[in-house]
């Protein structure tokens, strides 16, 4: 697919050269071709460079990548976006569902006119299924919200309403979502299938601590956004996560 809005993926990476080859496959192989991929590397001092190169050669013109320090994640991905020259943009650490999955995504937000787009996703332990993230449409009061890793979004939406804050240590993707999708003036597709496989163990449930931190800096966002009973969401979010859990 040649012509079409341009996507920018995003990879964000330090010293972890084995996963990010992997990543960087799972780029090459969609067959969306108005494609850029944005590599924002923290100074890595194992392979990462040397792979980065390769991928230039695999994507010729289409890979922009920057290695320096930064401030954790999230100032990682800010830097990405404000790298990104593409129309729409959304990141991948994980694995593709298929080869089409960003084809699909940009067709279904063209036709419907839409901000933005997300779907289904499996967390992954190797091979096993341990969630399935199956919220379709909601309202963020109910305890509903994209897959984070599944969320494509037109880069106004980055314009309107900022990129993510750096003061939340592993919830600044929520508190973005609550910002942009609370009052409804973003306005999203649902792709009701899997779109990515994403390993488990993430920065916000790879620990009881970092879950419990989460759920605290989850409640901020909602409290900073105004949501009203901000406790209700946060036991409604609850029950949603742990119905995932079923669900596999």
């Amino acid at each position: 697919m040649s012509t079409g809005p341009k996507v920018s993926v995003i990879t964000t990476t330090y010293n972890d050269a084995a996963n990010l080859e992997r990543v960087m496959d799972q780029v090459a192989r969609q067959d969306y071709e108005n494609l850029e991929y944005i590599i924002v590397d923290g100074g890595s001092t194992d392979e990462t460079p040397e792979l980065i190169h390769k991928m230039e050669e695999r994507m010729p013109g289409r890979v922009q990548w920057i290695s320096e320090p930064d401030n954790g994640i999230y100032d990682a991905l800010n830097k990405g976006i404000r790298l990104a020259s593409g129309d729409i943009i959304g990141c991948c650490f994980d694995r593709y569902a298929d080869d089409n999955v960003l084809t699909r995504m940009v067709q279904v937000m063209e036709a419907e006119g839409t901000d933005g787009v997300h779907g289904d996703l499996y967390y992954m332990d190797g091979d096993r299924v341990v969630r399935y993230w199956h919220q379709g449409q909601g309202s963020i009061r109910s305890g509903w919200l994209p897959g984070h890793p599944t969320l494509y979004l037109r880069r106004e939406v980055y314009e309107r309403f900022g990129v993510y804050r750096t003061d939340y240590r592993i919830a600044a993707d929520y508190e973005f979502m609550v910002r942009i999708l609370y009052r409804k003036q973003v306005k999203l597709s649902y792709l009701p299938e899997i779109l990515i496989h994403m390993s488990y163990g993430g920065t916000s449930s790879n620990s009881l601590n970092a879950y419990l931190l989460s759920l605290k800096e989850g409640h901020r966002a909602l409290r900073e956004n105004h949501v009203p009973f901000a406790w209700f969401t946060d036991l409604c979010r609850t029950a949603r996560v742990l119905l995932q859990f079923v669900k596999k």
